[in-house]
């Protein structure tokens, strides 16, 4: 006679709630990496998790009620990632920084959760590359990474110090422009390059954007100082 099935134990309400509002995040997430935050209704989410709209009101009071819980239930993770490894590079740097030690410290972390951490990371880093070109956006990223952008900017004062603010806080925008891209797996480098090239191989992006971008900074940084001594010595004349 032949055993009898074991009964799978029954999901307690709660529990039931938690899987069923994991899969509105889920879906969620998705469509807003695809479409950002003002190509997507409430509607739409409820039909990719295949319920009522009626359960999302459950959950969230509106669309912007339900973007924000997306952002945050990833946001720790990945900012708080960040603000460990520059500050193991900190301590490990023992006061002399480097440009591109703080940029590895600040984009290789970050790169390795999307390498390693499977497609709804990629999906959520996605939504921020669209949402960090609008001004609803960019607001809610503000909020939960300004921090970690100001400790990056800190580093790289104390590796440039004879560095302007001004042209430190331009080579973030610049850094910080060339990741969005990078995040967003446009595909347009995979059609110009004729396949050479993968806008999702964050391996070959972590491989070179921490040296390109230092390249950057202390090139500008330099040609700046140059430019000002100029001016001066101009001035003087």
């Amino acid at each position: 006679m032949p055993p009898s099935p074991v009964a799978k134990p029954k999901r307690s309400k709660a529990q039931q709630r938690a899987e069923s509002l994991e899969q509105i995040l889920d879906a969620a997430e998705y469509l807003f990496s695809k479409r950002g935050i003002y190509g997507v209704t409430l509607k739409d989410v409820a039909q990719r998790v295949g319920v009522h709209t009626s359960l999302l009101h459950y959950y969230f009071e509106d669309k912007r009620d339900l973007f924000d819980a997306v952002v945050k239930r990833r946001a720790p993770r990945t900012a708080e990632g960040r603000m460990q490894a520059m500050d193991a590079y900190e301590r490990q740097a023992n006061g002399q920084p480097t440009v591109e030690g703080a940029l590895h410290a600040y984009l290789d972390t970050d790169l390795d959760l999307y390498i390693n951490g499977g497609e709804g990371l990629r999906n959520y880093a996605a939504m921020g590359a669209i949402i960090a070109n609008t001004a609803e956006g960019a607001e809610v990223l503000d909020t939960h990474f300004d921090a970690v952008v100001l400790r990056l900017l800190g580093l790289l004062k104390q590796a440039m110090p004879d560095c302007s603010d001004e042209d430190i806080f331009w080579g973030y925008h610049f850094v910080s422009g060339a990741l969005m891209l990078t995040l967003a797996r446009t595909g347009r480098i995979d059609k110009l390059s004729g396949g050479l090239c993968r806008s999702d191989d964050y391996a070959a992006v972590k491989a070179r954007m921490a040296t390109f971008m230092a390249g950057g900074f202390i090139a500008t940084c330099r040609a700046r100082a140059e430019a000002r001594t100029s001016e001066n010595q101009a001035a003087d004349i």
